[in-house]
Protein backbone atom coordinates (compact mmCIF):
# COMPACT_ATOMS: atom_id res chain seq x y z
CA UNK A 1 0.00 0.00 0.00
CA UNK A 2 0.99 3.46 -0.95
CA UNK A 3 2.19 5.78 2.01
CA UNK A 4 -0.57 6.81 4.57
CA UNK A 5 -2.75 10.03 2.92
CA UNK A 6 -5.30 12.13 4.45
CA UNK A 7 -8.91 11.65 2.66
CA UNK A 8 -11.52 14.68 3.24
CA UNK A 9 -14.89 13.97 2.03
CA UNK A 10 -17.31 16.42 1.42
CA UNK A 11 -21.07 15.44 1.11
CA UNK A 12 -23.77 16.79 -1.21
CA UNK A 13 -26.85 19.16 -0.28
CA UNK A 14 -28.81 17.49 2.40
CA UNK A 15 -26.68 14.81 2.97
CA UNK A 16 -24.49 13.88 5.77
CA UNK A 17 -21.92 12.06 6.58
CA UNK A 18 -24.30 8.75 6.17
CA UNK A 19 -23.71 9.35 2.58
CA UNK A 20 -20.16 7.89 2.35
CA UNK A 21 -20.42 5.31 5.40
CA UNK A 22 -20.35 2.02 3.21
CA UNK A 23 -16.84 3.87 1.39
CA UNK A 24 -15.05 4.89 5.03
CA UNK A 25 -14.05 1.82 6.22
CA UNK A 26 -12.36 1.01 2.95
CA UNK A 27 -11.02 4.59 2.17
CA UNK A 28 -9.01 4.70 6.41
CA UNK A 29 -6.83 2.16 5.50
CA UNK A 30 -5.19 4.17 2.81
CA UNK A 31 -5.15 7.28 5.64
CA UNK A 32 -7.05 9.52 8.16
CA UNK A 33 -10.72 10.03 6.79
CA UNK A 34 -12.56 13.68 7.45
CA UNK A 35 -16.23 14.41 6.66
CA UNK A 36 -16.34 17.91 6.04
CA UNK A 37 -19.33 20.17 7.79
CA UNK A 38 -20.57 22.10 5.32
CA UNK A 39 -23.79 23.18 6.77
CA UNK A 40 -22.82 26.54 9.14
CA UNK A 41 -22.46 29.00 5.82
CA UNK A 42 -24.33 30.30 3.29
CA UNK A 43 -21.55 31.18 0.29
CA UNK A 44 -19.19 28.76 -1.42
CA UNK A 45 -16.25 30.73 -0.43
CA UNK A 46 -16.90 30.35 3.40
CA UNK A 47 -17.95 27.01 3.36
CA UNK A 48 -14.91 26.00 1.62
CA UNK A 49 -12.67 28.32 4.15
CA UNK A 50 -14.11 26.77 6.84
CA UNK A 51 -13.31 22.86 5.32
CA UNK A 52 -9.62 24.38 4.95
CA UNK A 53 -9.01 25.55 8.35
CA UNK A 54 -9.66 22.36 10.13
CA UNK A 55 -8.51 19.87 7.16
CA UNK A 56 -5.05 18.34 6.64
CA UNK A 57 -2.15 20.28 5.61
CA UNK A 58 -2.59 18.45 2.32
CA UNK A 59 -5.09 15.65 1.68
CA UNK A 60 -7.29 14.19 -1.33
CA UNK A 61 -10.43 15.96 -1.69
CA UNK A 62 -13.30 14.11 -2.84
CA UNK A 63 -16.84 15.57 -3.05
CA UNK A 64 -20.65 14.47 -4.21
CA UNK A 65 -22.61 16.83 -5.99
CA UNK A 66 -22.50 20.16 -3.96
CA UNK A 67 -19.51 18.72 -2.46
CA UNK A 68 -18.05 18.98 -5.92
CA UNK A 69 -18.87 22.52 -6.06
CA UNK A 70 -16.81 23.26 -3.16
CA UNK A 71 -14.10 21.04 -4.28
CA UNK A 72 -13.92 23.39 -7.32
CA UNK A 73 -13.57 26.56 -4.42
CA UNK A 74 -11.54 24.90 -2.65
CA UNK A 75 -9.22 24.23 -5.50
CA UNK A 76 -9.27 27.98 -6.43
CA UNK A 77 -8.42 28.55 -2.35
CA UNK A 78 -5.76 26.37 -1.94
CA UNK A 79 -4.77 24.20 -4.82
CA UNK A 80 -1.51 23.34 -3.87
CA UNK A 81 -3.34 21.91 -0.48
CA UNK A 82 -5.24 19.29 -2.53
CA UNK A 83 -3.19 16.11 -3.44
CA UNK A 84 -5.45 14.13 -5.85
CA UNK A 85 -9.63 14.83 -6.38
CA UNK A 86 -12.06 13.01 -6.71
CA UNK A 87 -15.39 14.50 -8.16
CA UNK A 88 -18.58 12.00 -7.61
CA UNK A 89 -22.32 13.13 -9.62
CA UNK A 90 -21.06 16.86 -9.95
CA UNK A 91 -20.49 19.42 -12.91
CA UNK A 92 -18.70 22.37 -13.53
CA UNK A 93 -21.07 23.77 -14.46
CA UNK A 94 -22.71 27.83 -13.16
CA UNK A 95 -26.52 27.34 -12.18
CA UNK A 96 -29.18 27.58 -14.36
CA UNK A 97 -32.63 29.82 -13.91
CA UNK A 98 -34.22 26.84 -13.83
CA UNK A 99 -32.31 25.39 -11.19
CA UNK A 100 -32.55 28.63 -9.64
CA UNK A 101 -36.47 28.75 -9.61
CA UNK A 102 -36.74 25.09 -8.22
CA UNK A 103 -34.95 25.81 -5.16
CA UNK A 104 -36.61 29.07 -4.22
CA UNK A 105 -39.53 26.78 -4.25
CA UNK A 106 -37.72 23.67 -1.67
CA UNK A 107 -36.55 26.99 0.36
CA UNK A 108 -39.79 27.92 0.65
CA UNK A 109 -41.34 24.62 1.93
CA UNK A 110 -38.38 24.22 3.98
CA UNK A 111 -38.91 27.54 5.93
CA UNK A 112 -42.55 26.68 6.06
CA UNK A 113 -41.50 23.77 7.94
CA UNK A 114 -42.09 21.38 5.32
CA UNK A 115 -38.33 19.71 4.94
CA UNK A 116 -39.83 16.11 4.23
CA UNK A 117 -41.77 17.72 1.32
CA UNK A 118 -38.71 18.68 -0.26
CA UNK A 119 -37.54 15.16 0.37
CA UNK A 120 -41.00 13.70 -1.72
CA UNK A 121 -39.69 16.24 -4.43
CA UNK A 122 -36.17 15.20 -4.26
CA UNK A 123 -36.09 11.27 -4.17
CA UNK A 124 -37.59 10.47 -7.52
CA UNK A 125 -34.65 13.04 -9.24
CA UNK A 126 -31.69 11.77 -6.64
CA UNK A 127 -31.85 7.48 -7.52
CA UNK A 128 -31.86 5.17 -10.47
CA UNK A 129 -35.76 4.80 -11.49
CA UNK A 130 -34.78 1.04 -10.80
CA UNK A 131 -34.58 2.04 -7.03
CA UNK A 132 -37.94 4.01 -6.48
CA UNK A 133 -39.12 1.80 -4.52
CA UNK A 134 -36.18 0.93 -2.39
CA UNK A 135 -37.61 1.98 1.03
CA UNK A 136 -34.65 1.37 2.70
CA UNK A 137 -32.57 3.72 0.41
CA UNK A 138 -35.55 6.37 0.76
CA UNK A 139 -35.60 6.32 4.38
CA UNK A 140 -31.61 6.61 4.63
CA UNK A 141 -32.21 10.04 2.50
CA UNK A 142 -35.01 11.14 5.14
CA UNK A 143 -32.72 10.55 7.76
CA UNK A 144 -29.64 12.62 6.36
CA UNK A 145 -32.47 15.31 5.51
CA UNK A 146 -33.36 14.97 9.52
CA UNK A 147 -29.74 15.11 10.44
CA UNK A 148 -29.10 18.32 8.13
CA UNK A 149 -32.02 20.50 9.12
CA UNK A 150 -33.77 23.01 7.54
CA UNK A 151 -31.89 25.89 8.50
CA UNK A 152 -28.48 24.19 7.22
CA UNK A 153 -30.48 22.99 3.84
CA UNK A 154 -31.90 26.88 3.29
CA UNK A 155 -28.21 27.88 3.62
CA UNK A 156 -26.91 24.99 1.29
CA UNK A 157 -29.34 25.77 -1.41
CA UNK A 158 -28.35 30.03 -1.22
CA UNK A 159 -24.33 28.63 -1.82
CA UNK A 160 -25.30 26.39 -4.55
CA UNK A 161 -27.25 29.33 -6.27
CA UNK A 162 -24.44 31.38 -6.08
CA UNK A 163 -21.42 29.13 -7.64
CA UNK A 164 -19.57 30.27 -10.15
CA UNK A 165 -18.86 28.56 -13.73
CA UNK A 166 -15.99 26.48 -12.88
CA UNK A 167 -15.55 25.39 -16.47
CA UNK A 168 -12.42 27.79 -17.01
CA UNK A 169 -10.41 26.26 -14.00
CA UNK A 170 -10.77 22.53 -15.00
CA UNK A 171 -7.65 22.61 -17.67
CA UNK A 172 -5.34 23.80 -14.85
CA UNK A 173 -6.13 21.03 -12.92
CA UNK A 174 -3.15 18.78 -12.26
CA UNK A 175 -3.51 15.96 -9.68
CA UNK A 176 -4.07 12.72 -10.12
CA UNK A 177 -8.53 13.23 -10.68
CA UNK A 178 -11.05 10.77 -10.93
CA UNK A 179 -14.67 11.92 -12.71
CA UNK A 180 -17.85 9.31 -11.75
CA UNK A 181 -21.11 9.16 -12.44
CA UNK A 182 -24.45 6.95 -12.42
CA UNK A 183 -25.59 6.22 -16.01
CA UNK A 184 -29.07 7.29 -14.80
CA UNK A 185 -28.21 10.62 -13.19
CA UNK A 186 -31.27 13.13 -13.95
CA UNK A 187 -29.46 16.22 -11.99
CA UNK A 188 -25.57 15.86 -13.61
CA UNK A 189 -26.22 14.30 -16.60
CA UNK A 190 -23.53 11.29 -17.48
CA UNK A 191 -23.13 13.68 -20.91
CA UNK A 192 -22.32 16.86 -19.32
CA UNK A 193 -20.16 14.75 -16.53
CA UNK A 194 -17.78 13.72 -20.01
CA UNK A 195 -17.39 17.02 -21.14
CA UNK A 196 -15.96 18.05 -17.83
CA UNK A 197 -13.70 15.14 -17.16
CA UNK A 198 -11.86 15.31 -20.98
CA UNK A 199 -11.69 19.11 -19.76
CA UNK A 200 -9.14 18.07 -17.08
CA UNK A 201 -5.99 16.57 -17.83
CA UNK A 202 -5.54 12.59 -17.44
CA UNK A 203 -8.67 12.78 -15.56
CA UNK A 204 -10.11 8.94 -15.58
CA UNK A 205 -14.14 8.64 -16.29
CA UNK A 206 -16.08 6.09 -14.42
CA UNK A 207 -19.73 5.74 -15.21
CA UNK A 208 -21.21 3.44 -12.87
CA UNK A 209 -24.46 1.40 -14.30
CA UNK A 210 -27.86 1.27 -13.11
CA UNK A 211 -26.95 4.30 -10.77
CA UNK A 212 -28.48 7.86 -10.35
CA UNK A 213 -27.30 10.98 -8.60
CA UNK A 214 -26.91 9.20 -4.86
CA UNK A 215 -24.08 6.63 -6.16
CA UNK A 216 -22.14 6.43 -2.97
CA UNK A 217 -25.79 4.77 -1.53
CA UNK A 218 -27.11 3.15 -4.52
CA UNK A 219 -23.96 1.52 -5.71
CA UNK A 220 -21.25 1.76 -2.92
CA UNK A 221 -18.96 -1.29 -4.41
CA UNK A 222 -18.74 0.08 -7.15
CA UNK A 223 -17.73 3.42 -6.25
CA UNK A 224 -15.43 2.51 -3.29
CA UNK A 225 -13.54 0.21 -6.17
CA UNK A 226 -13.42 3.19 -8.10
CA UNK A 227 -11.98 5.56 -5.10
CA UNK A 228 -9.67 2.97 -4.18
CA UNK A 229 -8.01 2.58 -7.84
CA UNK A 230 -7.77 7.03 -7.76
CA UNK A 231 -5.86 6.34 -4.03
CA UNK A 232 -3.96 3.65 -5.73
CA UNK A 233 -2.89 5.74 -8.82
CA UNK A 234 0.58 7.36 -9.55
CA UNK A 235 0.71 10.83 -10.23
CA UNK A 236 2.48 13.70 -8.65
CA UNK A 237 1.35 15.09 -5.54
CA UNK A 238 1.69 19.13 -7.20
CA UNK A 239 4.68 20.14 -4.74
CA UNK A 240 6.64 18.76 -1.89
CA UNK A 241 5.17 18.43 1.27
CA UNK A 242 8.21 21.21 2.15
CA UNK A 243 6.75 23.39 -0.12
CA UNK A 244 3.31 23.29 0.27
CA UNK A 245 1.71 26.15 1.94
CA UNK A 246 -0.81 25.16 5.28
CA UNK A 247 -2.73 28.53 4.61
CA UNK A 248 -3.75 27.94 1.12
CA UNK A 249 -2.37 30.63 0.09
Amino acid sequence: MSRSQAIVLIPGLLCSARLYVEQIPVLWRFGPVTVADHTRDDNLRDIAGRILASAPPRFALAGLSMGGYLAFEILRQAPRRVTRLALLDTVAHPERPEQTERRRVQIELAQQGRLAEVCDLQFPLLVHPSRLQDRDLERAVRLMAEEVGAEAFIRQQKAIMGRPDSRPDLPGIRCPTLVLVGDGDRLTPPDQVGEMAAAIPGARLVIVPGCGHLSTMERPREVAEALVEWLRQDGTDGVDADDADPAGA
